[in-house]
């Protein structure tokens, strides 16, 4: 099994498409998944990917609930 390589912010908010601030804002505000490292925030791709889809998910839930 080979192990996941760790991103950084810059390449986590080029992946999800959003300035490095809003990926800042989506650990504080909406549980992005991430890990302390020294004073750099490190990630792993995959559980990004799934955070990333629950949160469309519970996004697309919310719309179709509102009358």
């Amino acid at each position: 099994m080979k192990a996941e390589l760790w991103a950084s912010i810059e390449d986590i908010a080029k992946h999800l498409g959003v300035a490095n601030d809003s990926a800042f804002r989506q650990i504080i505000t909406r549980g992005l998944v991430a890990h302390r490292v020294g004073k750099s925030w490190e990630f792993e791709l995959s559980k990004t990917d799934e955070w990333s889809h629950a949160e469309h998910s519970s996004e697309g839930n919310k719309k179709e609930s509102i009358p």
